[in-house]
This record gives structure tokens, C-alpha cells and sequence, in this order.
């Protein structure tokens, strides 16, 4: 196993580069909704999305680590992570065609409670009462935005669902190789996987870009991923993960700026009510994480004190 960077403890420092990841992570969204709408095929954005990333993280990786980046410790979990990755893409891309950034970056954020029932399921995490119904009231949330009753409901929003469980599913096996696989071999089987994949898919019927913004954008959305994802892992560097949870939710603010400025669109009623519920579940469950972890701490100095 790849040596580790140390943990330095600048958690301002560590809070800024998350937000900086955020607004690429955002940024991916905007540059694949405007591609998509530019008459790109969605498959072809999807391979471009990837390539780039690839392209990208062997630039960053392979002069200071060599092919050893590649050496996976559990290579048949990275490559189910990988296609969890690319699903979550594929599904997240196809409904940015037809649906605003507000609304498939609030369903998105549900991936906290996606997450938590997941583990429960296949980590064997327990779960108690308090989060089982901030669960519930993020599913509140959920429907609120969704709004499957009312004259607003697109079935687009059924592949903003798809791509929400297989990102959460994404989550829980990045989780279960934290500590084990380093960043750089996680980033080059992700990327690498899913552009293979999508040869077949995303090459026939190729369509050029019409204009210098389309190609500025084709050439920049890996890039965006490839950055984004490592300032993420980076920023754990610096501040741990129960510091930098909620700040994943600033991508609202990032999401409705993109959605206005770009796009000239602004949340609903429905939607902006629905996010502000599932950010408050989100929250909630980080803070009973949190504190549960506090207190498993607390009982294991107490017993090393014995």
C-alpha cells in the first residue's frame, strides 16, 4: 500500500479547498447541461466528462508515482466503484438534459440518508431512532421536490433518483476502501474503467462542437472532474470528514447561481422548501454521526485511563 500524506490540522485551509471543489463539481454539471443542449450526443459528453478525467490524473499521478498508481489492494471493489461512478454520471447527465441544475443538485443531496440505509445493509452500521426519521423526513424533502402528483413531475426525475442510489452505492464502497487504496489509484481506476466503457457508446455518431464556448467546455469538463476530486480527497488533509460534511451543501447556493446565470432559470417554491428539508436531514444525521463518534472517543480514553 501506497504511504499516506499526514494530516496536518488547518481546518480553514481544508474548508476552502472544499468549497473551491464544490463549485467544479457544480462547474461538471453546467459544462455537460450546456453541451447536452448544444446538441452533443449525452454519451459522447459522459466519455468526454471521463477522458478529460483520466488524461488529467495521469498527468498528475503517473510522473510522481509510476505505474505502482494502478496497484489496486482490492481491484474488483474499484472496479464496481468505477461503474457505480459512471452510472451515477450516465443517469445525472441524461436528466440535466431535460431538468434545471437546482433540482438534480437537491435530489442529489439526499445521498446522506441513501448512504446511511446502505450501510446499515452492507456494513453492518447501526442505526437509531433520531436517524431513522431524520431519514424519513429527508424522504419528505425528496418528495417535495419531486412532486410526483403534481403537473410539474418529469420522468426525468426518475433518472435523478437512479443516479442518486448509485452514487450513494459509490459513497458506501469509497468508504470501505478509505484508508486502504491510495487517492491516485482510486482516481486512475475510476476515470480509466469508465472510459473504456463508453468507447462503444460514446465515440459512433461523434458530433463536433459548433462554437469556441463548446469546445472550451468539452475541453474543460475532465478537467473540472479531475481537479474537483482531488481537492476534495486533499481538503481531508487538512480538516476531518465530520468538519467538512456540511459544507458539501453550499453547492444549493452554487447550483442556483449556475441555474440563473447560465441558464436563466431560479428554483420553485417546491423546490427551494424540499432542498432546505433534505439539507436539515442531511445535517441532522452528520450531527449524530458526529456525536456518536465523540462519544465512542470519549469511552476509549476512559478506558485506556483505567
Amino acid at each position: 500500500m501506497k504511504p499516506h500524506q499526514p494530516r496536518e490540522d488547518r481546518p480553514m485551509f481544508g474548508l476552502g479547498l472544499m468549497c473551491i471543489a464544490m463549485a467544479l463539481f457544480t462547474s461538471i454539471d453546467t459544462s455537460a447541461k450546456w453541451l447536452i443542449l448544444s446538441g452533443l450526443p449525452i454519451m459522447q459528453v459522459v466519455f468526454v466528462r471521463y477522458a478529460g478525467h483520466f488524461i488529467a490524473s495521469l498527468v498528475m499521478f503517473l510522473p510522481r508515482e509510476g505505474l505502482s498508481a494502478f496497484r489496486a489492494v482490492h481491484p474488483g471493489l474499484q472496479f464496481l466503484r468505477a461503474l457505480f461512478l459512471l452510472a451515477s454520471t450516465a443517469f445525472n447527465f441524461a436528466a440535466l438534459k431535460y431538468l434545471p441544475i437546482t433540482i438534480t443538485t437537491a435530489i442529489y443531496f439526499a445521498s446522506p440518508i441513501v448512504i446511511t440505509i446502505l450501510s446499515v445493509a452492507f456494513l453492518g452500521e447501526k442505526i437509531r431512532l433520531k436517524r431513522a426519521l431524520a431519514i424519513l423526513v429527508g424522504f419528505v424533502g425528496v418528495l417535495i421536490v419531486v412532486a410526483p402528483w403534481g403537473a410539474d413531475f418529469h420522468p426525468a426525475m426518475l433518472l435523478s433518483l437512479s443516479a442518486l442510489i448509485c452514487a450513494s452505492s459509490y459513497f458506501v464502497l469509497t468508504r470501505r476502501l478509505a484508508g486502504v487504496e491510495a487517492n491516485s489509484t482510486s482516481q486512475l481506476w475510476a476515470s480509466g474503467i469508465a472510459t473504456l466503457a463508453l468507447i462503444p457508446f460514446g465515440l459512433p455518431g461523434w458530433v463536433w462542437p459548433a462554437t469556441v464556448t463548446d469546445w472550451l467546455v468539452m475541453l474543460f469538463i475532465g478537467i473540472f472532474a479531475a481537479v474537483g476530486h482531488g481537492l476534495a480527497v486533499t481538503a481531508h488533509r487538512y480538516a476531518p470528514a465530520s468538519t467538512l460534511a456540511p459544507v458539501t451543501y453550499v453547492q444549493a447556493i452554487y447550483a442556483t447561481a449556475s441555474g440563473l446565470l447560465v441558464f436563466g432559470n431560479l428554483p420553485g417554491w417546491g423546490t427551494a422548501l424540499g432542498t432546505a428539508i433534505i439539507i436539515a436531514s442531511g445535517i441532522y444525521i452528520w450531527h449524530r454521526e458526529r456525536a456518536l463518534m465523540l462519544e465512542r472517543r470519549r469511552v476509549e480514553t476512559a478506558a485506556l485511563t483505567r
